[in-house]
């Protein structure tokens, strides 16, 4: 399957547009976003797991990378709730569940074959700072290496900035709203931006809270 492949074009999803999708495990849908692949691929996905749901034990050779966004996600190492930032490097393997219920943003195949670092931060309670070129803004970083940068960015009713990228970005909406190309985008709608592009983003009346991700994306342009 191949789905928002071709990484020199700008995508936009709107979560109320993109329909719940059976998967291979009873109980756990999933709304696509980006895909290369079949069952093993490089995917970016929301995923909701119904209460008392679970997917085999399995290894990421590729590695994963999630948000929490609704419920408590599980697996071996603990509990995970709303606002959860995780990396599990290539070779990492678990069990994942909830118990409760729990829908997450999902990215699986986008890591360095060679890393190896493990995080788990609660978004919730990092510390943002003001980010002195862009008034309005406050930044948390999440994780940086040589290829990529994440963020979690709280931008204040009204502000407007405009974001250019010269390795790709990718932004989910965790809260609020802000409008991008006269597109308003609220929780859950998620933004792909090709290398060597911007866009001017206006955060709505009551602010918005998002994920950030830049860099990642000009490996694909060139791979």
């Amino acid at each position: 399957m191949q789905l928002n492949a071709d990484f020199t074009q700008k995508v936009r999803v709107v979560d109320q547009d993109n329909p719940w999708r059976a998967s291979p495990s009873a109980g756990v849908e999933r709304k696509m976003l980006d895909r290369i692949g079949e069952e093993v691929a490089r995917a970016t996905t929301i995923v909701r797991f119904a209460p008392n749901s679970a997917f085999a034990p399995h290894t990421h050779d590729g590695g994963e990378e999630y948000i929490v966004l609704e419920g408590v996600f599980q697996d071996e190492a603990g509990d995970f709730p709303v606002g959860t930032y995780v990396r599990n490097p290539p070779t990492s393997r678990h069990t994942p569940k909830s118990e409760p219920g729990a829908t997450i943003f999902v990215k699986l195949w986008q890591f360095a074959p060679e890393d190896r670092t493990h995080l788990r931060i609660d978004m919730n309670s990092l510390v943002l700072k003001a980010d002195p070129a862009r008034s309005g803004i406050a930044t948390g970083l999440l994780f940086r290496d040589a290829t990529e940068t994440v963020l979690t960015e709280r931008w204040e009713r009204d502000v407007t900035h405009t974001l250019s990228v010269e390795g790709g970005a990718e932004i989910l909406v965790l809260e609020g709203t802000i409008t991008e190309a006269e597109q308003v985008l609220g929780p859950r709608d998620w933004l792909r931006m090709p290398p060597g592009t911007r866009t001017t983003l206006t955060a709505g009346p009551n602010g918005a809270r998002i994920w950030v991700k830049t860099g990642h994306l000009a490996q694909m342009i060139t791979a």
